[in-house]
């Protein structure tokens, strides 16, 4: 079952983040050039200001022609009436434009100030007063003006990037969607593929971002290719094994149908019917294990005492050794922490303790001693009994291999899952023969 926690393509939100983004820093660069034109506007614009009044006081400074009357000057362009200014001479008004009034313009006599006329605008005026302080004057410029002025320059400048806009857009997706064909072809790869193919995925050509993605694929892939042979290999391995047991187990059933009133012979094919049942619940358990062992080789690990985890499982097996009159006596009186699962690893010790116990004979001697070293961890399992020719040591480890010779069931399937948990665990393996009981010993090592 296919699951999509949203219907919209990764070209869509890449496109549309790209846009956005864009638009963004557009809209704040625009925001900005405004910002800046509108200053260096307004300090032009009073500069013209201040120059033309300083003009006006020179030149009324130097006329020596007295003026009765006031002198309108005339508008002679179309853009007059936004420009005004006044010239007072010892209080009274003798020079103004047409659009200002015969009162001064503003209450300010010297510098820059922001007003509102009669006519209702708002304007920027200018003061300035002659050497002698009898020679005022006002010039003023419409707020409107400058406004108009700086959309004008704003128009031009940012109009063609408006236009651009829709095609920069346009040059984006193309770009996006040419960027993520890598993606598509991926896509098509995967869905032309048969459900049985677990082959690595190979593309010409693959971006260096989606080299990631195509190798976590594969290794998906592997790690699924693995458990299907895992799996496989579980049920042959079963559907192999579990004849014997079964057959054993079906031919007591008909004796023990077959003995009659023969008490002795139906009762000794009934234990052998459930000896028969023992091996293969051990065989079943066995082969669990190892397939989980093989599909989820890696468990969390934290510190455990390997101490405890022996002592823990020499106390289930002592009742084993008991019956079979054996000695099985242990040494692990220091703290000895290891790194490892501590599920796997009890599960290592029962193994390697029992095939001690079931492959020693009678009467024998299993000693089992845990001791620390330089940066590891050493847990030894020793017997007194026959040992093993190196032959056979070679090949510990194999599927349901077994030493012929003895009088023990089971599947060989032991040492495999010893193995195994030695490997995730980081632990090693030194078989050979025992110096003190003279029969096999068995050294895992964990590093500290």
């Amino acid at each position: 079952m296919t699951v999509f926690m949203s219907s919209r393509s990764l070209q869509a939100r890449v496109l549309s983040l790209v846009v956005g983004l864009v638009t963004l820093v557009w809209l704040a660069a625009a925001l900005f050039t405004w910002i800046d034109a509108s200053h260096e506007l307004d300090e032009l614009l009073d500069g013209y200001l201040a120059q033309a009044a300083g003009l006006l006081v020179v030149q009324q400074s130097e006329s020596d022609e007295d003026q009765d009357d006031v002198l309108d000057v005339p508008s002679l362009h179309k853009y007059a009436p936004k420009v005004a200014f006044q010239v007072f001479q010892e209080g009274a008004l003798i020079t103004r434009t047409t659009n200002a009034s015969e009162h001064p313009m503003s209450a300010r006599t010297t510098g820059f100030s922001t007003v509102k006329l009669a006519d209702g605008e708002h304007w920027r005026v200018f003061g300035a007063r002659g050497a002698e302080h009898d020679v005022q004057v006002f010039v003023g410029e419409r707020i409107e003006s400058r406004r108009y002025i700086l959309w004008a320059v704003m128009r031009g400048l940012l109009l063609p990037l408006v236009l651009a806009l829709p095609l920069l857009a346009a040059v984006l997706w193309w770009s996006v969607r040419a960027g993520l064909a890598p993606l598509r072809a991926l896509s098509q790869e995967l869905a032309q593929r048969a459900p049985q193919t677990l082959e690595p995925v190979v593309l010409s050509d693959c971006p260096e971002e989606m080299l990631p993605l195509v190798g976590a694929l594969n290794e998906l892939l592997e790690r699924i290719a693995r458990m299907v042979v895992s799996e496989r290999r579980f049920t042959a391995d079963a559907a192999h094994e579990l004849r014997t047991p079964i057959a054993s187990i079906r031919a007591q059933a008909q004796v023990a149908l077959g003995a009659g009133e023969d008490v002795p012979q139906r009762n000794h094919a009934l234990q052998a019917t459930l000896a028969g049942c023992d091996r293969a619940t051990r065989l079943v358990e066995q082969l669990l294990m190892l397939a989980r062992l093989e599909t989820n080789p890696v468990r969390p690990a934290m510190a455990v005492n390997l101490g405890n985890v022996v002592r823990r499982v020499a106390v289930e097996l002592a009742p084993a050794a008991l019956g079979r009159s054996q000695v099985l006596e242990l040494e692990a009186d220091q703290v000895c922490a290891v790194a490892a699962d501590e599920v796997l690893l009890g599960v290592l010790v029962r193994n390697l303790v029992d095939n001690a116990l079931r492959y020693s004979p009678r009467g024998a001697r299993i000693l089992v001693t845990v001791t620390p070293g330089a940066g590891e961890v050493a847990m030894r399992v020793q017997d007194s009994g026959f040992g093993m020719e190196p032959a056979a040591v070679e090949r510990l480890g194999e599927r349901f291999f077994r030493v012929l010779g003895t009088d023990q069931t089971g599947s060989g399937l032991g040492w495999s899952i010893v193995k195994r948990i030695a490997d995730v665990s980081g632990a090693g393996i030194q078989i050979g023969r025992s110096e003190v009981l003279g029969g096999l010993s068995v050294t895992v090592v964990w590093p500290t």
